[in-house]
């Protein structure tokens, strides 16, 4: 049986892209990546090529294609259930501080784009993004079990959405709470995150941000 192909976008600045490349990686599930570059003139074509919603990623298994990041990530999960905390009351908090990121946080995504080649330096955020930022902070320290370095003691689907939003929190210098910074060093320490990293430095073209 061949192997899955992960669609992606630039690794620079598809923060959705990277979210189930962490966890397929995390997973231990062996797949190929295509990388497919964003706002080219045959970008849409080629995503239209692979799911009806023409974004990254999409995942191509033998058994159809798989478009969205949450949705390969719990694919991946079905595969390695430990994406996911062991105990089900842990494992349905995680579940929703990841739907809280996956569908929320509008001003964060607008105006701190990610963007692994940027000089790090800050900008003047509206009111509505500094709430985005300090209900992140809030999230996390509501679920974090003080058991491990991740929010649920390992690592789980939620670190994976939360890396992006780390490097943001990095890239534009934002000043966080101690426990919050402690976990963004975490993230961005992790080695199979800098692997993605170290790759995204690398790339030579242009995109908006996604």
């Amino acid at each position: 049986m061949s192997l899955p192909v992960l669609h992606i976008g630039n690794k620079r600045l598809s923060s959705w892209s990277m979210r189930p490349w962490l966890a397929l990686k995390k997973a231990g599930i062996a797949f190929t990546e295509n990388l497919i570059p964003l706002d080219q003139e045959d970008t849409r074509e080629r995503l239209l090529a692979l799911s009806p919603a023409a974004t990254v990623p999409v995942l191509e298994t033998p058994d159809g294609h798989i478009w969205d990041s949450l949705a390969i990530c719990e694919w991946a999960a079905e595969q390695t259930p430990s994406l996911w905390p062991e105990d089900k009351g842990l494992r349905a908090r995680a579940r929703a501080i990841t739907a809280s990121m996956h569908s929320g946080f509008s001003a964060l995504r607008n105006e701190l784009g990610m963007d692994l080649q940027r000089e790090h330096a800050a900008i003047d955020m509206s009111v509505a993004c500094w709430a985005d930022i300090e209900t992140i902070q809030t999230l996390w320290a509501h679920v974090k079990t003080g058991e491990g370095p991740y929010l649920f003691g390992t690592w789980s689907i939620a670190d994976a959405f939360f890396t992006p939003v780390a490097t943001r929190f990095e890239t534009y210098c934002v000043p966080l709470s101690t426990d919050a910074d402690a976990y963004v060093k975490t993230l961005l320490a992790d080695p199979v995150y800098k692997e993605w990293h170290d790759a995204a430095r690398l790339e030579t073209w242009d995109a908006p941000f996604h």
